[in-house]
């Protein structure tokens, strides 16, 4: 009891859900981008056994600006990435972390004084 394996020698799933190395350099990479343009200043990375979540703030007191969500149990639904807003709107979802990411890279206005 409690040693993490089934009756019969079977391994209990306990393992949450991660970023790979290769997900996290093409999320790390949008962020740094960002970060340079003053638009972000703060990252989180959360882990459940049903997603992996990457938050970006503005400000770290603040609520997330957009969560990047890895859902592996939709991989061949809708996608197992998906943007999320500040309000919980699902932004853009895929099978192809690089595709969604490129959300960010559209350029944002800004007036000037």
């Amino acid at each position: 009891m409690g040693n993490g394996y089934l009756v019969g020698g079977a391994k209990a799933s306990t393992e949450e859900v991660s970023w790979h190395r290769r997900e996290l350099d093409a999320i790390l990479r949008v962020y740094g981008h960002k970060v340079a343009a003053a638009e972000w200043r703060d990252y989180a990375i959360d882990m459940a056994k049903d997603r992996a979540i990457f938050s970006v703030f503005r400000r770290s007191s603040e609520v997330p600006l957009y969560r990047i969500e890895k859902h592996p149990h939709l991989a061949r639904k809708q996608g197992a990435y998906q943007i999320v807003g500040a309000n919980g709107a699902i932004l853009k979802r895929g099978h192809n972390l690089a595709q969604v990411l490129k959300l960010f890279e559209k350029r944002t206005l800004r007036i000037v004084d």
